[in-house]
């Protein structure tokens, strides 16, 4: 990964954490909502390589310390560990919940999960391989999917991406939704 510079508190905005494999496609890991820490994991394992990268959903704004020059203040302070504690649980309890869901779930759920997450103003354009990847279907499946919401009144597929013409029926289909 790329050297990390800054330990990141995010304040506002929406952000999704990847991890991209070796045959260059991305894994969505989780989202971030105005709140969370980006380079805890890194921070506490003393890695200066990010193990994941960012994309900016929305216009971003987070609070950025130099990693290397409060690195060894921030593991001495109680208090932010305490906080990081916390915000590492909630992590581990969310890829829990995502196991969860892309394994025990049907492909239309995963995907109605994932459009829900992944939207902004009621638009999903998320990379549509990337999508087929973090919700583990083929993209053949996954398109012929995002059709039949299209056909079902769901999604209204327009130049920029899909837009969600019905929320209740999106949510309906969609009982885990990926955080």
């Amino acid at each position: 990964g790329m050297p990390i510079i800054y330990l990141m508190f995010v304040v506002i905005g929406k952000v999704k954490i990847c991890s991209t494999a070796k045959n260059g496609k991305d894994l969505v890991l989780c989202y971030y909502i105005s709140d969370g820490i980006i380079g805890d994991l890194e921070l506490m394992t003393n890695t200066y390589d990010a193990t994941a990268g960012i994309i900016a959903i929305t216009d971003f704004e987070c609070i950025a310390l130099p990693f290397q020059k409060y690195a060894i203040d921030l593991k001495n302070n109680l208090a932010f560990l305490k906080r990081l504690g916390s915000e590492l649980s909630m992590k581990l309890l969310r890829i829990s919940k995502n196991y969860v869901v892309t394994t025990l779930y049907t492909g239309e759920e995963r995907l109605c999960s994932y459009i829900l997450q992944a939207s902004h103003n009621g638009i999903f354009n998320d990379i549509l391989t990337d999508v087929s990847c973090s919700i583990g279907m083929s993209y053949r499946h996954m398109f012929r999917l995002l059709n039949q919401l299209c056909t079902d009144g769901v999604l209204d597929k327009r130049d920029n991406g899909y837009i969600i013409v019905d929320r209740e029926e999106l949510l309906r289909r969609a009982p885990g939704a990926y955080v």
